[in-house]
């Protein structure tokens, strides 16, 4: 099963995660949280780690409106927000890699018909700003 909605962009890494704020910031999301997996892994693990897994993002992208109806819907989904969408480029390589969470993962977890519309909204949203940054 795929997970993510996922695209490649030939944008340095550094555009690339400008560009993504700015395509998530048009489809709605803020980002409430920033993981630099690469600055982690050097601090914790050395720097032979970080330099393996490459440059690497995480952001934890939220749009208040579509986390408000799936949490009056169903509580237990704070658990899986907010949506992380990954920027990361390995070593060498050619492109920038922008994976986001897949919506339609929530689904399989309830049964609720409001959680599926929370799903389909941000699916779209997501998506659109994915479109947004591979155009550029």
């Amino acid at each position: 099963m795929a997970y993510t909605l996922s695209t490649q962009v030939p944008l340095p890494y550094t555009d690339a995660i400008e560009a993504v704020r700015a395509a998530l910031s048009d489809q709605g999301f803020g980002i409430l949280t920033e993981i630099d997996v690469r600055a982690t892994f050097n601090q914790k693990l050395g720097p032979e780690a970080g330099d393996a897994v490459g440059d690497y993002i995480i952001l934890g992208a939220c749009n208040p409106s579509l986390a408000s109806r799936a949490l009056a819907a169903e509580p237990e989904m704070g658990a899986l927000l907010p949506c992380n969408v990954v920027v990361r480029r390995a070593p060498g390589a050619e492109a920038t890699t922008i994976e986001a969470i897949d919506p339609q993962t929530m689904v399989q977890l309830s049964s609720s018909g409001h959680v599926q519309e929370v799903a389909d909204d941000a699916g779209t949203r997501l998506r659109a700003a994915l479109a947004a940054v591979s155009s550029r």
